[in-house]
Formats: C-alpha cells, sequence, structure tokens
C-alpha cells in the first residue's frame, strides 16, 4: 500500500513540475514598463543634450560663416555624443526584457517587478542627467572650438569623462540584473 502511495505522490509531482506556468500579466506588464523606463529616460536626456550641443554647433558655424572662415565639421561629433546613452539604455532595457520573458522567474518571485522598476527608472534617469550634462559640456566644446580651433581632443576627453557616469551606471546596472 506505501509503494502504491509512493508511486502516487511521485506521479502528482511528475505532473506538476510538467504542469505550464501561468504567467501574472500584471507584473509582466510591470517588468515592461520598467524596461521601458529605461530607455524613455535615458533617451529624454540624450534629446536636451544632443539639442542644446546642436544649437550650439549650428550657431558656431553661422560665426565662422560670417567671419569668412572654414566652419568645422567636427562640431558634428559634439552634437551627436549625447546620443550614447540611449544606447545604454536600450541594453538595460533588453536585459529587463528578458526577465519579462522568463515565467518561470516571475511566478517564482512575485515582487521581482518592483527591483525592476527602480533599476529601470533609476539607469534611465542617471542615464538622462549623463546625456543632458554632456550636452551642455558639448555646446561649450563647440563654440570654443569653432572660434579658436583648438583643443578637440581636450574637448572629447570633457565628454568622455561626463559619458563614464553613464557607462558606470550601465555596467552596475548589468550586475544587479545578473544577481537575480
Amino acid at each position: 500500500m506505501s509503494m502504491l502511495l509512493a508511486a502516487a505522490a511521485d506521479a502528482a509531482n511528475a505532473a506538476q513540475a510538467a504542469a505550464t506556468i501561468v504567467p501574472d500579466y500584471a507584473q509582466k506588464a510591470l517588468v515592461f514598463a520598467a524596461a521601458f523606463s529605461s530607455i524613455g529616460f535615458a533617451a529624454i536626456g540624450s534629446a536636451y543634450g544632443a539639442g542644446a550641443a546642436g544649437c550650439a554647433a549650428i550657431g558656431a558655424w553661422k560665426k565662422c560663416y560670417a567671419q569668412n572662415k572654414p566652419a568645422p565639421f567636427q562640431l558634428l561629433i559634439f552634437a551627436g555624443a549625447p546620443l550614447s546613452q540611449t544606447i545604454y539604455g536600450m541594453i538595460i532595457m533588453f536585459i529587463i526584457m528578458g526577465a519579462a520573458g522568463d515565467a518561470t522567474l516571475l511566478a517564482s518571485k512575485p515582487g521581482i517587478w518592483f527591483v525592476y522598476m527602480m533599476v529601470g527608472i533609476l539607469s534611465g534617469i542617471s542615464m538622462g542627467i549623463s546625456a543632458l550634462w554632456q550636452g551642455l559640456s558639448a555646446a561649450a566644446s563647440a563654440d570654443a572650438f569653432a572660434e579658436t580651433g583648438k583643443g578637440f581632443t581636450n574637448q572629447l576627453m570633457v565628454l568622455g569623462i561626463v559619458e563614464t557616469v553613464a557607462i558606470f551606471v550601465m555596467a552596475f546596472a548589468i550586475v544587479l540584473l545578473s544577481s537575480f
């Protein structure tokens, strides 16, 4: 009799293990919102930073034309520098979206959406602020380089320092997300 009960228990456990996990769509939606917040906030900062740097580049080119000086093409590099933070936000978005596709993870850790939401929001805002300040630094660089024609490498190094904040945020977010 006990062997029969043990066999029935084993069969029940096997059936339960093989059962399809029903996803929690509310939690999945929250994880997708977390994923998009990462790229969304980063893109807001990139748009603001690229807009500020772009306006400065256009103004610097106008000054060059007015003074019959050659307009340096390198100003376009300054204008586009803040766009990389959007790419970093996209990388975090894809990592978080991978968690949303794992029904086992979501079912086994019901509150995990909150971790993803905080990582998405805070990393997106941090990368966005980095892009904003990089754009403002790029605007000053565009003006200085157009006027003097000197210091391009030094100005790029400053933009790289500002960008390092976004790279650190992305790297630490990846490390944190991989621990779940």
